[in-house]
């Protein structure tokens, strides 16, 4: 396995690259990475023709406020769930100008996790401006808290790279960078 930190690199790279060819922007919501993400992409130059903005709602509140996720929801499901991360991205996307956006939210340790929700579990929302919202559970090894947070950036990498990929074009009056 290639190391994760020269993945998340590569993977970032090629992000920005894509969504600056295409003429698309991304947004990010992230819990339990803290903005790795956001971080990895704008460690690239060109980045502000790929990111529009990172969230960083740790906390439930911060998820209500930023986000408008629903607090009842929160309450229900928990913050780590599929329903909550969908509820993510759907609002970074429409709190942001981004065309699509990725949420991360789990319980990367030492402690946290449950026999329903082990240290490991990570939930993952993408939303777009042109599809469904869809969701995604990993169940990464416990490696440790740093090996968890940096296997979610590389998902959530992939993941925007996935649906960047089949994104339509902007056109160059609405290109969004600027």
């Amino acid at each position: 396995m290639t190391d994760p930190v020269d993945a998340i690199a590569e993977l970032s790279e090629a992000m920005v690259t894509l969504y600056t060819e295409r003429g698309i922007l991304a947004a990010t919501a992230e819990s339990c990475t803290g903005g790795m993400v956001a971080a990895a992409i704008t460690d690239h130059d060109g980045a502000s023709h790929a990111l529009d903005r990172g969230f960083v709602t740790y906390s439930n509140a911060a998820k209500m406020a930023m986000l408008g996720v629903d607090g009842e929801l929160l309450d229900t499901v928990g913050a780590v769930s599929g329903e909550v991360a969908g509820a993510m991205a759907e609002g970074a996307l429409a709190r942001s100008d981004a065309d699509v956006a990725v949420s991360i939210t789990g319980i990367a340790g030492p402690g946290g996790g449950s026999d329903t929700k082990p240290v490991g579990t990570v939930w993952f929302g993408v939303a777009s401006s042109f599809g469904s919202t869809l969701v995604l559970k990993r169940e990464f090894e416990d490696h440790g808290r740093a090996f968890i947070r940096q296997m979610s950036v590389i998902t959530a990498l992939e993941l925007l790279l996935e649906i960047g990929g089949g994104a339509p074009e902007r056109s160059d009056s609405d290109d969004g960078s600027g």
